[in-house]
């Protein structure tokens, strides 16, 4: 089993209720080198269980592509900009992928010491 690196590429996952706030997340997080790639999806209705009620919203998923060094930037920064008390932020390790691609993520992502 490998170990987990700095350099691992990671998918963080998030919901925001609606697309000019995912638009902003977006820009602030490539923007600010904290991801390579933000893909922004279309409207889905999320079901969920809230303080006792069964909720209905529509939401605005987000797939934000970073390093596991990111990760821990990328959650505070969605923590910071989201506007829910307690949003979803979900990491997702990269397994495996196109050798390119998962470069790609890392020289964007790349750590820059001024």
């Amino acid at each position: 089993m490998k170990s987990e690196s700095d350099d691992d590429v990671v998918l963080v996952l998030s919901n925001v209720p609606d697309a000019p706030l995912a638009e902003r997340i977006a820009q602030v997080l490539v923007d600010g080198g904290l991801a390579a790639c933000v893909h922004l999806g279309g409207p889905i209705t999320s079901v969920y269980s809230w303080q006792g009620k069964l909720e209905r919203t529509q939401e605005i998923p987000l797939v934000v592509k970073t390093t596991r060094a990111r990760q821990e930037e990328v959650m505070q920064a969605l923590a910071k900009l989201h506007p829910y008390e307690v949003p979803e932020v979900l990491v997702v390790s990269a397994q495996d992928g196109l050798d390119s691609y998962l470069d790609w993520v890392r020289r964007q992502t790349r750590v820059q010491w001024h």
